[in-house]
């Protein structure tokens, strides 16, 4: 059954990605869009656009009728979920059948068995495949789940059954901490799934994450495509992620893609899967150091790393396979050259708590040419398309190849400092700083190792703050010569020497500024400034992104006026409101809760004080900067 034209229910990079194999093999593409991304790079790419609804994702990418519809209004013969939105959601998988599409994915039987975390492992220990010890019992009342917790030990995670991407999870290292935890997973859960069950499991305290890539077929083939290791994360959201594992022996790999293999056939999987494991990193890889985590019943973010080192169009295979044809390659003839990583570029402030950001990119791209056989660029974004913030801050993906792991280290270190984005915050210094580390270098870090690191990995060096404000500095006093000598800014005085200042900013910080007063390292990048506004520039040096203002009083003299409101940091969903109208407040207490990007903020009170007016509603989407509390002004 050869699919014809296809439509990819999924927007930004992996959208964009799909085409790219389907503009190969002469197949029609469709895209679907929300309001916001009308104007979206995977729009551009398509043969077709079809308009789903309005920016909010349950309005638009979740709605599982108007996407079937927008496939039979263009003639779409396929449905192509990509990953996230409803990529691992059966119903949607059977209401694509039932209407007559082909499904590129598992079974939605499948994908059922895998779903919950805990009927996931049931299975697995059914098939042979090591499981971690823990609670995954139906009952669910605080009673039953703090026996369990004692039983297992602390530290112990608690786990959303039908959690996904890092999202209800939480850590408990004692038991006075469990109640309290207990409720914000399930809170959370219930928020992100419509599911508030979970369960218990005992924690590995220097985690690896390394997971197989499998595929499966309506012949009754399975094979894997070796292994991946996804142990640099943040908060469960994998950063840089690489093929094939670090230090990984040979048996050990034999018998983690051997249960991997096991569990797909366990399950009658077809399509791409990817079975992942919990590693203990505090030991050499052997045969009783790894687990079950959960599998992935969907192509995986990370799959360029395993393309790589394969040679393989893993979206091809998809497409094959949902075609109702055979794998194309037998275990034994799927080969593994060299070494891949991956780095995730999101539109996030490191600096910030990893703050999203959205808006208009400016500039975006490699600075220098590249080897497409060594650096693959998968982009969902470009210059001058706009941000969004109601979406995840993923924009684009850098993948390198080299033979071995260092050379592919060194190769994405140095592509990573040649990479421009401008316009909205970048994560590419903070991921650069990670890939050079000595312990990613040594492959000695783990799951962990992000938050132990702290500013270290997260601020930009001083050097390259430098640069940047110096080169803004020498921007505002060299780049306005104009036609007046009322132009020049020399701070020009009747018979004195002329003086080179220009004040600006960095964060809070402002100061005057000579660069003749300043010598950088000569190993210090070259700066590349782009102007946002009139007062505002931003700055890449060695691929981080510096916001540098020329500030401005009255501005700042209104903004401290602002004490009185708490406001939305960034565009969100209002999870709580915790205080009324009349209540009074301390400095630092809670009065709200926000959800963004997949994670909880608390919103603190700026200062003692009473509330006057309580604007925000729990339940709502709020934008950057609405305000939720009011106080009384002093």
């Amino acid at each position: 059954m050869t699919i014809r034209k296809l439509l990819v229910a999924n927007r930004g990079e992996i959208a964009c990605r799909i085409f790219e194999t389907c503009r190969a093999l002469g197949i029609g593409t469709v895209a679907v869009y929300s309001d916001a991304d009308a104007a979206a790079k995977h729009v551009r790419e398509a043969d077709e656009a079809v308009h789903i609804g309005p920016a909010p994702a349950a309005e638009s990418y979740l709605k599982m009728d108007a996407i079937i519809a927008a496939a039979r209004f263009a003639g779409a013969d396929a449905i192509h979920p990509g990953y996230g939105f409803l990529s691992e959601n059966a119903d949607f998988a059977e209401a694509v059948t039932k209407a007559g599409l082909i499904w590129v994915g598992p079974p939605p039987a499948a994908i059922r068995s895998m779903g919950p975390k805990d009927e996931a492992k049931r299975i697995a220990e059914a098939a042979g495949v090591p499981v971690l010890p823990g609670y995954r019992g139906e009952a669910q009342d605080a009673k039953t789940l703090t026996e369990a917790a004692k039983e297992i030990g602390f530290p112990l995670l608690i786990k959303a059954v039908a959690g996904g991407g890092g999202r209800g999870i939480r850590l408990v290292t004692k038991a006075a901490d469990l109640k309290a935890e207990l409720e914000s997973a399930v809170r959370e859960a219930e928020s992100s799934f419509g599911d508030g069950r979970v369960m218990l499991e005992k924690l590995v305290e220097q985690p690896r994450h390394i997971e197989v890539q499998v595929f499966g077929d309506s012949h009754g083939n399975v094979v894997h495509l070796y292994e991946r290791d996804c142990s640099l994360q943040r908060r469960r959201q994998k950063v840089i992620e690489e093929a094939p594992a670090p230090g990984m022996p040979e048996d050990v790999r034999k018998a983690m893609t051997s249960a991997a293999v096991a569990l797909a056939k366990a399950v009658k999987y077809e399509g791409a899967g990817t079975v992942e494991f919990i590693v203990d990193g505090s030991k050499p890889l052997s045969l009783d150091t790894f687990w079950f985590l959960e599998m992935n019943t969907r192509l995986q973010v990370e799959h360029p790393v395993t393309e790589m080192i394969t040679g393989q169009d893993l979206v091809e295979w998809q497409l094959m396979v949902a075609g109702g044809e055979a794998l194309p390659l037998a275990q034994k003839d799927i080969p593994l050259h060299g070494h891949a990583i991956e780095a995730r570029i999101c539109a996030e402030d490191p600096a910030q708590d990893f703050r999203p950001g959205a808006g208009l990119i400016l500039e975006f791209g490699l600075i220098e040419p590249v080897d497409g056989e060594i650096v693959r660029w998968d982009a969902g974004f470009e210059t001058g398309d706009r941000v969004p913030g109601n979406y995840d801050s993923m924009i684009a993906k850098l993948i390198v190849h080299q033979g071995n792991r260092r050379a592919a280290c060194e190769q994405l270190i140095e592509t990573l400092s040649h990479l421009q984005l401008a316009g909205v915050p970048s994560n590419a210094g903070f991921l650069s700083r990670c890939a050079a580390s000595d312990d990613f270098l040594n492959h000695t870090h783990h799951v962990n190792w992000i938050a132990e690191q702290g500013e270290a990995l997260t601020h930009p060096p001083s050097e390259h703050q430098h640069a940047s404000v110096l080169a803004v500095a020498d921007v505002l006093l060299t780049g306005t010569g104009g036609a007046s000598p009322w132009d020049i800014r020399d701070g020009w005085r009747s018979n004195a020497a002329p003086v080179r200042k220009a004040m600006v900013a960095v964060g809070a910080d402002a100061d005057w500024l000579d660069p003749d007063d300043f010598d950088l390292d000569a190993e210090t990048p070259m700066p590349v400034v782009t102007d946002l506004s009139p007062r505002r520039y931003a700055v890449t040096t060695g691929g981080d992104t510096v916001l540098v203002e020329v500030p401005d009083f009255d501005a700042d003299a209104e903004a401290l006026a602002g004490g009185d409101m708490v406001k939305a940091p960034m565009p969100g969903k209002v999870l709580s409101i915790s205080v009324k109208a009349g209540a009074e407040v301390k400095r630092g207490d809670t009065v709200a809760v926000m959800e963004a990007m997949k994670m909880e903020h608390a919103l603190t009170a700026p200062r003692d004080g009473v509330v006057e007016t309580v604007s925000g509603k729990a339940g709502t989407q709020v934008a950057e900067g609405d305000i939720l509390v009011q106080l009384v002004a002093e």
